[in-house]
């Protein structure tokens, strides 16, 4: 017998307009959305609540082929909250806000990404390859605005001249990565979401997002690799 899903109220539609013109909401910010959006519409609040919530909007979202989806900060391990399109492959979903020759600069800048040793792109590494597009070659410095345009719509993230993918990024195109970068894309052996910034095992390979092996080897003076049980 199918089971019917709880109804969407006012409180669940204000929660993913929100969501939705946010583009990603951190934890925090999410959790006190849920208790406005509950007070303001007087509806049952539980602070425990936000995932159920959450997998009620979803399971109205699910016909739509949408979905809200969690992921988590590379850098500090927060949660965050973003709403996914399942309809599109990721990267035709940005093809309405990019030109082609800017889609392929992002393209060859996810390559170096995901493809490097620690999950980062050096700037100069990707204005390399602005002259070695296919559509176009791009001036440096049109690439560079690219970039800047890239890093506002939270596509990427830069550090001291260094590019990684931002948060946003991972939870729209975790799909996208696992299916088109097979060899090298792997998931946190701890939280289970794609890892782009990991330490991996020496011996049986497994990776893990930094905040997640601070905090599984807390306290521990000798840690050792949750599957192998070698020397982490």
């Amino acid at each position: 017998k199918a089971v019917m899903a709880a109804p969407m109220t006012d409180a669940h539609r204000r929660f993913l307009q929100v969501l939705m013109s946010n583009g990603i909401t951190e934890g925090s910010e999410a959790r006190k959305l849920h208790q406005h959006c509950c007070e303001t519409d007087k509806v049952y609040y539980a602070h425990d609540k936000l995932d159920d919530f959450i997998s009620t909007i979803n399971s109205h979202l699910q016909p739509l082929f949408m979905q809200i989806r969690k992921g988590i900060s590379e850098d500090d391990g927060r949660a965050h909250y973003a709403v996914v399109n399942l309809a599109e492959t990721e990267v035709t979903k940005m093809a309405s806000d990019y030109t082609e020759i800017e889609l392929e600069l992002f393209r060859k800048t996810m390559d170096l990404i995901i493809l490097s040793e620690n999950g980062f792109a050096s700037s100069t590494d990707i204005l390399n390859l602005a002259d070695q597009l296919k559509t176009k070659k791009m001036k440096k410095k049109e690439a560079e605005q690219v970039l800047k345009v890239f890093v506002e719509d939270e596509w990427l993230s830069e550090r001291n001249g260094e590019y990684t993918l931002h948060t946003r990024c991972i939870i729209e195109m975790e799909q996208y990565i696992l299916s088109n970068y097979q060899d090298v894309a792997r998931k946190c052996n701890i939280c289970h979401s794609l890892a782009i910034q990991s330490q991996v095992c020496d011996s049986c390979g497994i990776g893990m997002h930094l905040p997640c092996v601070r905090k599984y080897f807390r306290g521990q003076t000798e840690p050792r690799c949750p599957k192998c049980n070698e020397s982490w």
